[in-house]
């Protein structure tokens, strides 16, 4: 297994941990600090495994399955995890975890068919947003912080509504792909 798949693996390794120290008291006063390390370690392993992958022509079709697979697995825990809390409804999060579902399965029939779908700007900036969104709702530093977390509380689930657009509009041939 190459350092990439490793690093992948991590990351879904982690997930647990980071949903233990933002659920529960364990860790104590320190619990969200210790969730919010793991979570930016994990997001930071995302993007070292692609570099390498790429860098290193270290591409594996296990690599290709599992890195978004980790992604939303991480984000989705995190947000589900902001639900339980309080911190965000559950019609966003619902929302928010709708659209990777769907992009998922447009991906699983573009792939069946032999099409590697990449992803767009949209779907880079929805991704940021979540992540920045993600930091400022563990964090919850409070004043200025608070404005900044409903901006990207919002900005993030807008982004996320484009980029499925964007996505099936750009896409919308896969569907006729299917009998």
């Amino acid at each position: 297994m190459n350092l990439p798949n490793k690093l992948t693996i991590l990351r879904v390794i982690m997930i647990p941990f980071f949903v233990l120290f933002m659920l529960s008291s364990f860790g104590g006063d320190a619990g969200k600090w210790i969730a919010l390390v793991i979570f930016v370690a994990a997001s930071l392993t995302d993007t070292l495994d692609g570099y390498i992958a790429r860098r290193d022509h270290l591409v594996t079709d296990f690599g290709k399955f599992m890195d978004p697979l980790a992604d939303k697995l991480l984000v989705c825990s995190a947000l589900i995890c902001f639900v339980e809390m309080g911190k965000l409804p559950a019609w966003m999060v619902i929302i928010i975890i709708s659209r990777e579902f769907i992009i998922s399965g447009f991906r699983l029939i573009a792939s069946d068919n032999g099409i590697v779908i990449a992803a767009s700007k949209w779907g880079k900036l929805k991704t940021i947003s979540q992540m920045v969104m993600i930091v400022l709702v563990i964090a919850d530093l409070g004043g200025v912080f608070a404005v900044l977390e409903q901006i990207f509380i919002w900005l993030a689930l807008i982004l996320t509504v484009v980029s499925l657009v964007d996505y099936v509009i750009k896409n919308k041939n896969v569907l006729s792909m299917q009998n």
